[in-house]
Formats: C-alpha cells, sequence, structure tokens
C-alpha cells in the first residue's frame, strides 16, 4: 500500500466510533451475497453490507391474508412521515406505525379504505390518499362499487383530519375524471394560506354520467378533455373541506411519439406460452398489432350475453353461441381498435411528479418522457424541458440532487410486477438516468442500475428513494422491489455507484410472487421502507470506506417534522463541528487535499472545539483563512472552500 493510501485509511478510520470494527474496505463483497438467498415470505434469509436491519414489523391483520401471499388486494405502497408516525399506503387502506422506538414499531392505527393504490402524503394535520380503483367508496366500504356508473364510486383524492391521528376523521374528497394514481403535496414558498396536489391519473376517463364533465376524446375535438393534463387542486388550510380542482394543465400535449425498446426473447417466449396456454384452455385469443392476445374473460361474458338476448335466448350461453362469438372475435376487436385509433402521441398521462419548490422545479415521470416543469405559479405549472430515451419503457419517479443542478429518473419497465434484474436484462433497462440540469436543458450522463442480478421469481426494477441528507455528496436510498435497497452515490453523475445494499431471497423458490421493497427513504436517522408483503422495514447505515460515522452523524443533524418524499425540501445543514468532519472526511477519501493538511484541520478543529467564547471564535476564524489560503493548491478546491465556510459558520456561532 502506498503510504499516501496508508495516512488516508488512517485518518479516516480516526473518525469512525472508538473500539467499532469498521469495514474500511472499498470493494464490493465478492461473491455477493445477494445470490442464491433462500426463499420465503417471513424466513427468506437476508444479506445486507454496509447497513444494519433495526426492525422488521409485518403488516397488521386487516393488511395481509395469510392464506394467499400474494393476494394483490394487501400491497403495501407508499409512506408519509408526520413525527414519530409512519402512514404507510395499502391497496386495502393504510396502516399508521408509531416509531418512537425504531426497534420495536408499534400500530397506532389501521384503517380499511379499499382503492388502490392509497398513495400518502401529509401536510401538518391532513393527511391525503390517493383512489384509483373501480372498487373504492366515498364511504370506505368493503362491499365495492358494482355498478358500472355509480356516485359512490371514489376515484381522486380523499381528504383526512389527523389531529388525532388515532383516529382520522374524513373531511372531504376531490373527485378527477382519471383518479389518481399518485399525487404531490405542493408547498408554495409565497403561500402560506393553501397547500396544492398535483394529481397524476393513469386509469381509463370515466363516464360524464358518473363524474360531470369527464371526456376521453382528443383536446382539439373537446378542450374539455381528460386527456394530456393532470389536475391541480388547491387545499386552503383554513378551510380544507373546499379544497377543488383550480387548473387541469396539459404539461404533456404535443409531444412526440418516445422510441421505445422492444421485450426481450425470453419474455416474448414466456408471453407466448401464456397465450398458447389459455389458447388450449379455451380462451379467446385474437391478434392486436400483429401479437396474440388474450381477450379478457368480463368483455367476452358481455358478447355472449348479447348473443343470447340477440337470439331471444334466456340463462347460460349454448355452444354454438360460443362458437359464433369464436368465428366472429377477431373482427370485433378489429372494429373496435379502428374505433379507438388515434394519431400517434406522446403520454396522456403522469405517472408521478415530485416537486422542489426552493428551486422552483418540479420532475415530471410521464410514461413515455422525463418532463422539467417551472412550479413558480404552483396553481399553473408548465413543461419547460423534456427528454426521451428508448432504453427506457416507463418513465415513473424523479428526484433532484440539493443543489439543483441534476436530476434521475426511474424507468420502472414491468410494471413493478415482473422480473428486470435478470442477468439477461440489459443495464439500461428498468433503470434510473441521470441527468445534469442548466437552466432549462437536460444532459443524459448515466445509468444506475442494480448491480446484482435476481431471479426471475423475483420483480425487480427501478422504484423510489430519497436522499440521504450527507454534506457535500449526492447519496440516495432506493427501493427496488425484490431487488431489496440500494445506496448509491451519484456526485460524479458519469460513475454512480452502490456504496450499501440490503436485499432478501424470492418469496416463493417456484414462482413470481410480488413482494420486496416498494419505497425506501432516509426520515430523520433511520432508512425506512414499505415492503410490499412482509410489513415495514427500518434500517441503520454503517460507517465503511465508502461513508464514515461523521458523515452518517452529520446526515443526522437534518430533521423534519413531516416528510413527503415528492415535496423535496431543501437541505441545510446547522454550524456543527460533526459537518466540518465529514467535509475533512471526503477530502481525504477522494485525495481532494494533501494528507498532512487533512491532518493538520482536524487536529486545528479539534482543539478549538475545547475553546469556548472569543477564543474559540479566534481559533476557527485561523483555521477558516488557513483552508482558504490552502484551497488554491488542492485537488478539490470547491470542497475545501465550503470546508472553509463551514468552519467559518462555526466560528460565527461561538459562544
Amino acid at each position: 500500500m502506498k503510504t499516501t493510501s496508508l495516512l488516508t485509511a488512517l485518518t479516516l478510520g480516526l473518525a469512525a466510533c472508538a473500539g467499532s470494527k469498521v469495514n474500511m474496505s472499498r470493494t464490493a463483497p465478492s461473491p455477493d451475497p445477494r445470490v442464491g438467498l433462500r426463499a420465503g415470505w417471513f424466513t427468506a434469509a437476508e444479506a445486507g453490507w454496509n447497513i444494519r436491519l433495526v426492525s422488521t414489523t409485518p403488516p397488521s391483520e386487516h393488511f395481509i391474508n395469510r392464506a394467499n401471499p400474494g393476494d394483490f388486494s394487501f400491497i403495501n405502497s407508499d409512506i408519509s412521515f408526520a413525527g414519530s408516525y409512519v402512514i404507510q399506503g395499502n391497496f386495502a387502506g393504510v396502516q399508521v406505525w408509531d416509531i418512537s422506538n425504531p426497534k420495536r414499531p408499534r400500530l397506532h392505527k389501521a384503517f380499511v379504505c379499499p382503492g388502490s393504490q392509497s398513495d400518502v402524503s401529509v401536510y401538518r394535520k391532513l393527511l391525503f390518499v390517493s383512489g384509483e380503483a373501480l372498487n373504492g367508496r366515498t364511504d370506505c366500504g368493503t362491499q365495492g362499487v358494482g355498478d358500472t356508473v355509480s356516485h359512490d364510486r371514489l376515484r381522486g383524492i380523499r381528504i383526512f383530519d389527523i389531529t388525532d391521528i388515532a383516529n382520522p376523521r374524513h373531511i372531504t374528497e376531490v373527485q378527477t375524471c382519471r383518479g389518481s394514481h399518485t399525487h404531490t403535496v405542493v408547498t408554495a414558498p409565497g403561500d402560506t394560506d393553501n397547500v396544492y396536489i398535483y394529481v397524476s391519473g393513469s386509469a381509463p376517463v370515466r363516464s360524464p354520467s358518473e363524474l360531470a364533465g369527464c371526456s376521453d376524446a382528443l383536446p382539439d375535438s373537446n378542450p374539455n378533455s381528460a386527456l394530456f393534463r393532470i389536475e391541480v387542486i388547491q387545499v386552503p388550510l383554513a378551510h380544507p373541506e373546499q379544497a377543488h380542482i383550480v387548473s387541469s394543465p396539459r404539461i404533456f400535449q404535443n409531444l412526440t411519439p418516445p422510441a421505445r425498446h422492444g421485450e426481450t426473447p425470453e419474455d416474448i417466449a414466456a408471453r407466448q406460452r401464456t397465450v398458447d396456454s389459455a389458447r388450449t384452455a379455451g380462451a379467446f385469443v385474437v391478434k392486436i398489432e400483429g401479437r396474440d392476445n388474450i381477450v379478457g374473460r368480463g368483455f367476452i361474458t358481455t358478447q355472449l350475453d348479447s348473443i343470447v338476448k340477440a337470439r331471444g335466448g334466456t340463462g347460460a350461453p349454448m355452444a354454438s353461441d360460443t362458437a359464433a362469438l369464436r368465428a366472429a372475435i377477431q373482427g370485433i376487436m378489429d372494429l373496435r381498435a379502428a374505433a379507438n385509433r388515434r394519431p400517434p402521441s406522446g403520454p396522456t398521462q403522469c405517472h408521478d411528479i415530485t416537486v422542489y419548490p426552493a428551486i422552483g422545479l418540479a420532475g415530471g415521470a410521464c410514461g413515455g418522457y422525463g418532463l422539467l416543469l417551472d412550479i413558480r405559479d404552483p396553481k399553473n405549472p408548465t413543461r419547460i424541458g423534456a427528454a426521451a430515451d428508448s432504453n427506457f419503457s416507463f418513465w415513473h419517479s424523479a428526484t433532484f440532487n440539493n443543489d439543483g443542478t441534476k436530476i434521475l429518473f426511474t424507468d420502472e419497465w414491468g410494471g413493478g410486477l415482473q422480473p428486470r434484474c435478470r442477468v439477461t436484462d440489459k443495464h439500461e433497462w428498468g433503470a434510473d438516468a441521470i441527468f445534469t440540469l442548466s437552466g432549462t436543458t437536460m444532459s443524459f450522463k448515466s445509468y444506475y442500475k442494480l448491480p446484482v442480478a435476481q431471479t426471475a421469481n423475483e420483480n425487480c426494477v427501478a422504484h423510489n428513494g430519497t436522499l440521504i441528507p450527507i454534506p457535500g455528496r449526492d447519496v440516495m436510498a432506493q427501493g427496488w422491489y425484490q431487488g431489496g435497497i440500494s445506496i448509491f452515490d451519484w456526485t460524479d453523475p458519469d460513475h454512480p455507484r452502490e456504496i450499501a445494499f440490503f436485499d432478501r431471497g424470492p418469496m416463493d423458490s417456484t414462482k413470481l410472487l410480488g413482494a420486496g421493497s416498494w419505497s425506501a427513504y432516509w426520515y430523520n436517522g433511520y432508512l425506512i421502507s414499505s415492503e410490499i408483503a412482509r410489513g415495514l422495514d427500518i434500517f441503520e447505515l454503517t460507517p465503511s470506506g465508502f461513508l464514515s460515522q461523521n458523515e452518517i452523524d452529520a446526515a443526522k443533524l437534518i430533521h423534519f417534522d413531516y416528510l413527503n418524499a415528492q415535496d423535496q425540501q431543501k437541505l441545510v445543514w446547522p454550524a456543527s463541528p460533526v459537518v466540518a468532519r465529514a467535509y475533512l472526511d471526503q477530502l481525504a477519501r477522494g485525495n481532494g487535499l494533501a494528507v498532512e493538511k487533512v491532518a493538520a484541520a482536524r487536529q486545528a478543529l479539534a482543539r478549538a472545539e475545547k475553546l469556548s467564547g472569543q477564543a474559540r471564535k479566534d481559533a476557527l476564524t485561523q483555521l477558516a483563512a488557513q483552508l482558504t489560503g490552502d484551497a488554491a493548491g488542492a485537488a478539490d478546491a470547491a470542497k475545501v472552500r465550503t470546508l472553509a465556510a463551514a468552519v467559518t459558520d462555526l466560528a460565527n456561532s461561538a459562544r
């Protein structure tokens, strides 16, 4: 080992907790322990690197089907945070967990309210919940909605008062034409009287008989079309019961159809096997755009009922009715396709939007495009940039770095319930795309994908995550469904790198059952993950060759009273010696400043911390001046100047 490298390791080692064993290696474990993990629901084998599992808490009994682990009705979805509570969405409702003791989370409240996917957000004492499914009711009933058109159906945003979080009080709902698959709470720096909700709906447009004004016509034939737009809801904080749609901006109108990648040979073969098996079993199969597709059972039932009625019959269809439909079904589907054929276009809806009010921008993940939005007027967001990528299948979500110079988009290729991390899947597919930002220009730099293959029985693709508030670095935690959790550094946008991970074996070793991390978010010192099938996971990062204890402690200085991952808040670290030490660790790790100067700065900082009053201020001021001078010849001059500014802040706060 070179002397410089040895001194760097020793310098970083001094920053770690005394007496603790720290993995100082900067090489990923080989062989990767995520490969070949034992399958199981609550008994799957686990693998972690540079991270510690603090607790796993299974879902409450109202949100689990122990007889059917793959029951789609009980999927845990996204999470939000308020005080010491985690609010976890579920396709069947919402669970509230008290995590004041992260080692033993406690179910505080579970309320059943079906509607999928129950995307959740909070603002002060208000809880917002998305509803999109046809079975969602305005009264949260479990009986569903049997009628095709019903005013009992909820597709939009539910609003609750959670002043008493154990007894959420329903305030109102705001119905939308396409429901709410996801939504984003938008806080406007200049508007303290309202919050806004950007609603992203991806379902077919409702009948105008169910919700007046809804239309799925193209905008040029109906200016009130529900296509190519989001809904903006204004929520007056003094009177949330008056929440209403205030605008419907068409932020993705006039985009051309994006180029997309095709299916893999494995997927084509698997789909054909499914079609062939269904055909053998008697299913109706038609060709759509040259590809075999299975016709839905509901549509077939409706058509058979029509044939029976047309011949004046009653009861179940006869064999001759089925034969007649089988002979006519291709023509019927061709006519339907011709009637619904429209000029090719870009996406007609967004999947998710992440806003960053402090910089006036939002990132819209809109199916075939990643959009850059100007949200300085939160009622009227406007598109100012757009990116498409043939390697991306479904632009899903976005994350900005803290200084707003980069944006990362995820690709949920396969919709979240398909295996997209197999050894045969390309690195560029189902990944993150990292862009730099300059004004309204997004410049692509690289992809980041989970760097270990998963099995064909594990749904795996890029999904939801947040920044970890480490000063001076862009580090993100991200859920990858059954790919587990990956923590990666994208400070260098051209070369993102994994620095920690956690994974479990598949739910089942013989077939794919949906599970894994829907989202992994940093909240007040911990990583919280919503596990689709297994409940709630809480983690702590551990120091390593990639991440020092000082950096972890500096991240813990950031405290949120509440957190919605899609409403990014500007991270501002308080004046603290640990922030300065975190910068010193980074300079040592990256050889950004000569080893002897890093050591001298550490010693000067330690001496200053023992002083008080004017003596402390003078010592810190002297150190800041020294660092400012050192920056001129440093390999990472910008980081040294950032360190000098942090020391100056310490000096100014000295008492």
